[in-house]
């Protein structure tokens, strides 16, 4: 079962590349128009999926705008999720609207397993005016 996780966790990505492949979303966002961004964001073969990393948009409510991987969540307002112990929407949308961009941290199942993990998104407004992030196990 160790061995499971470490070669899982080998093939995780890191934070920096999180916050790499947010910033190229906020680029796409801003050059293409969302409707367009959220297609390529949805798109396995892009530079929007790598590993675990992809791309979700949420507006300054709370409700989902695109989602890579659970696209079922697409319009759901999810201002008030605290499944895992921490609103971390609420701080998503928080440090969108204080600073434009930042890290946030919060605990979120891991891939393959049960257990909850340490994981952190970064986020950054676009100049349509709502955010998308990507996150990363710490």
């Amino acid at each position: 079962m160790v061995l499971t996780g470490s070669a899982i966790g080998a093939d995780m990505a890191s934070p920096e590349e999180a916050k790499a492949m947010s910033q190229k979303a906020q680029a796409a966002v801003n050059d293409m128009g969302s409707e367009k961004a959220f297609a390529l964001f949805a798109t396995s073969d892009g530079d929007f999926q790598d590993r675990d990393l992809y791309v979700f948009c949420m507006d300054m409510d709370g409700v989902m705008l695109s989602h890579a991987i659970k696209p079922e969540l697409v319009g759901k307002n999810l201002l008030d999720f605290d499944k895992y112990g921490d609103t971390l929407f609420k701080n998503m949308i928080a440090v969108a609207s204080s600073t434009g961009e930042g890290w946030v941290d919060y605990n979120w199942p891991y891939p393959g397993t049960e257990e909850i993990r340490e994981k952190t998104s970064y986020v950054m407004t676009n100049d349509e005016g709502f955010f998308c992030g990507v996150g990363a196990y710490k």
